[in-house]
Order: structure tokens, then sequence, then C-alpha cells
């Protein structure tokens, strides 16, 4: 589940952290203090002139797969169910029930014990992904992959982490066609050759676990599949690269790099995070071109997430105040995985 970074001006700025528009609350540990509160934080943005822009948008339009020959409807809300049950007997994060989420200031190292509870909430949520993808098909409504994935999770003991973050009201994230991330699900059918991204974090024994993946709905064009293809490319190559030591700015580099191979542009907005005891936390992922500082450290856990669009990379929200889509209506998809670093490399947590 990724969080919203605004931007401000060409350089670096200072900052407030977001996850769909709703601010965060921070957590910066020093040696004199370990209390909560609210600060500025530095994010990297790198933003051309219009010049540039407009040169840089001529030489990616050659590349760029042909247009969709079949007219797609926009995406349009359906209605959305109350929220699903979790048994009083299944621990809750912390979060549940504040009015702002937390975001954690420092980096998450694990020792032996926490790599092992990071290894089962990961594993749970791959197989829960990996059982949701199959219930895509033509006449599901994502509300209906919500209840599966929700049962699924709680009856593993498990707790569905999007469930009551800063006020989401489903236990997972459903993402459909134009639509960035952080879709809430409702009573909308998907139709065939939908695209569609789940989202799924599990909150198991104290840690969480964060991993998504797009899946086709029936028959796909061919310039949406290979959007799907490139952006889980993109997600990999950068994973390949990532060892204790590393910058973390090696990361936005490298998608990048494959994802404009292709003619196929990168959010900027939307970015990856630390992940363990809390939901999110530093580092601060960046999938674009940064100058973000810091290196990797053996035994920290990280999320990688490009969401890749066949158009403009600038968002819309709806006025539930979470589902982000692309401005002008075209294709987004997005992947995801939590990592482990290693000293040689990097070890992927959510997979079956």
């Amino acid at each position: 589940m990724a969080i919203k970074a605004s931007s401000i001006g060409m350089s670096l700025m200072p900052e407030r952290f977001f996850l769909s528009g709703r601010l965060l609350r921070t957590s910066s540990l020093s040696t004199s203090s370990s209390q909560l509160f609210p600060r500025k934080c530095a994010v990297v943005a790198r933003n051309l002139s219009g010049l540039e822009e407009f040169m840089q948008n001529n030489r990616l339009r050659e590349k760029r797969p042909a247009k969709s020959k079949k007219k797609r409807l926009s995406l349009r809300q359906g209605q959305v169910s109350p929220p699903l049950i979790v048994p009083e007997n299944i621990p809750r994060p912390p979060y549940v029930g504040m009015e702002l989420p937390e975001i954690s200031g420092e980096i998450q190292v694990h020792n032996s014990e926490g790599i092992s509870r990071m290894r089962d909430s990961c594993r749970l949520a791959a197989q829960v992904l990996e059982h949701a993808g199959t219930l895509v098909k033509p006449g599901v409504t994502t509300d209906e992959i919500d209840k599966a994935v929700h049962e699924m999770i709680i009856n593993a003991g498990a707790y569905p982490s999007p469930l009551g973050y800063g006020g989401f009201p489903k236990s997972v994230c459903t993402s459909v066609n134009e639509c960035m991330c952080h879709g809430i699900p409702d009573s909308r059918p998907l139709k065939d050759g939908d695209i569609i991204n789940i989202d799924v974090t599990v909150y198991l024994n104290g840690y969480h676990g964060d991993t998504s993946k797009t899946f086709f709905c029936g028959d796909v064009e061919e310039s949406a599949q290979q959007l799907v293809r490139v952006t889980e490319e993109c997600m990999m190559k950068a994973i390949s690269i990532c060892k204790a030591g590393a910058g973390y700015k090696t990361i936005g580099q490298t998608i990048s790099e494959h994802a404009e191979m292709h003619g196929f542009h990168v959010v900027e907005i939307f970015v990856g995070h630390g992940v363990g005891k809390v939901f999110h936390s530093e580092p601060i992922i960046f999938h674009q071109r940064n100058k973000r500082p810091g290196r990797m450290v053996e035994g920290q856990t990280f999320t990688i997430e490009p969401i890749l669009t066949t158009g403009s990379t600038r968002h819309v929200m709806w006025d539930d105040g979470w589902t982000a889509l692309t401005a002008d209506g075209s294709l987004a998809a997005q992947f995801e995985h939590t990592i482990l670093i290693t000293k040689s490399g990097a070890d992927i947590l959510t997979k079956c």
C-alpha cells in the first residue's frame, strides 16, 4: 500500500507525507526523545521544465504502444458496502481507531525472530493475493474480492492491514484500469478487458506483509498486457540491484530507464516504504530518478511498488479521499513486493 508524497517546487523542499490525501503522523526517534510528533519530511522530486517535458514526451511518443482500438468506458464509482467484521480475538495494529495513521521516521531492521515473523506475514499476504487473483473474472465485483480476501486473512488469525488505516473502509485495495492505486472495493462488476491491481497487506504476529499484482480480466488488449508486463519487469529489475550498501536512488534510476525504453511513464507521487512492525516507515522509496541520499542496510525490509502509465502521471482524486486516477484516463499498472536486504542481494518475502 503506497504512501503519497506531495511535491513542492523543482528542488529538495520540506514536505509532508500523505496517504491518498490524508496527513500522516510521523515518528522521529532520536537519542533525546522517542515521542511521536508531526514533522515535515524531505521529499525528492525530479520535475521537468515545460520545454524539457515537451521534448521528453516527443521522444517517448515514438516508443509508445499503439492506442487501444476499443472504446473503454471511464471508471465510475459503485456502491460501497459496510466494513467487514474482524473477530475480537485477532490482534489489531495500533493505528486502528486512530484519527491519523502512523509513519515511523526510522528504518526497520530485524533480528532473527523479526525476520522469521516477517517471512510468515509476507508468505500469508502472497497466498491471499494468489487466491484473490483466481477470482478475477468478468462479472465479479471488487466487493466480492474484498470479502474473499477478508475471510482468508481472518481465518489465518491475521488482520487485514488496510481496514481502518486512516479511515480506509475495506480489507484490500482494488484498482481497475485508470486507477493508479488505493481503489476502494465496491459494487462495480469487472468487465472483459479490464486490468486490476489487487493490493494485499496482512498483520500477523505483530508484523505487516505487503504485496500487490496487476491481473488480467478476460481478453485484455496487447497494449494493456505490455504495460502490465513492463511494470512487473521494472519492479524485478529494481529488486535485482538491491543489497546492503546500495544507494536507494538506484531503484528509481533502474525503473525509469526500463519504463522509458518501452515508452511508459513512472508515477512520482506514490512511493514505496519501510514495512515491518509499523505499516509505513522510512526509507521512502522513490520509483523515478532522484537524488535521495542513504544506503540499504542488511536486515531491513521495505517495499518496491512502481506504478506505470500509458499517458499522464498526474492524478485526480475521487471524493472518497482514496481512489487516485490518472488525470487523462490512461491505463495504470502496479506491482509490489516486500523485500529483505541481505549482504549480497535482496530476498523477496512476498512470494508463495
